[in-house]
């Protein structure tokens, strides 16, 4: 389960995404579900947490029930329109996204990390990228030493559990800004901060 300044977190960095990955044209469902899940790992990689989506394994690749319900729940504060990021998130939240990541170091090699994924998987079409995707290979806790391709995991087994996960850094943001930044999301009237975000 997400705590509040975790959502927060994740809406805006999903709404940096999609920022990034406007100039590479259509952007679907499944494309973006690949794109978080392949910069969640790359972040992870780096001993770094950025998303929280836990994500299962699906027909197409990754898939994460907490994103989607993000998606749908920014289309309906209209802050995107279908993939498409409204002017006025592009006018209020991301600037505070941005500043939010200057001078912190997790949250500028968090930014990084999205910048490369994107620059790398961004112009791929979904079948691409979903091949992509299908190819990593995980292990087991059981069994760190077997690889396994996501490709060859059983459908809905669970592929990645961000709190289970260790890293030496977190992307974090300050509890005032945090406000402002869930407001500028459109979620003004519930408070976003909680104990564990400092």
């Amino acid at each position: 389960m997400r705590l509040p300044s975790q959502i927060t977190v994740d809406r805006a960095l999903l709404l940096y995404v999609l920022h990034l990955a406007e100039p590479y044209g259509y952007l679907s469902d499944v494309k973006l579900q690949q794109l978080c899940f392949l910069c969640e790992l790359q972040t992870f990689a780096q001993g770094l947490k950025a998303f929280h989506f836990e994500f299962f394994r699906f027909a197409y690749g990754a898939f994460s029930k907490d994103l989607d319900n993000d998606l749908t729940s920014l289309r309906r504060k209209g802050r995107i329109e279908n993939f498409t990021v409204s002017d006025r998130a592009k006018e209020e939240a991301i600037p505070l996204l941005v500043n939010a990541i200057q001078g912190v170091e997790a949250n500028e090699k968090v930014k990084d990390i999205l910048d490369a994924v994107l620059a790398v998987y961004g112009p791929q079409d979904t079948g691409a990228i979903t091949g992509s995707v299908e190819a990593v290979q995980l292990s087991t806790p059981q069994d760190p030493e077997l690889k396994i391709p996501i490709r060859d995991i059983v459908f809905h087994t669970t592929l990645l559990v961000p709190h289970r996960i260790d890293v030496q850094a977190e992307f974090v943001v300050a509890p005032a800004i945090l406000t402002k930044l869930n407001a500028a999301l459109g979620y003004e009237s519930r408070p976003a901060i909680d104990a564990q975000s400092w």
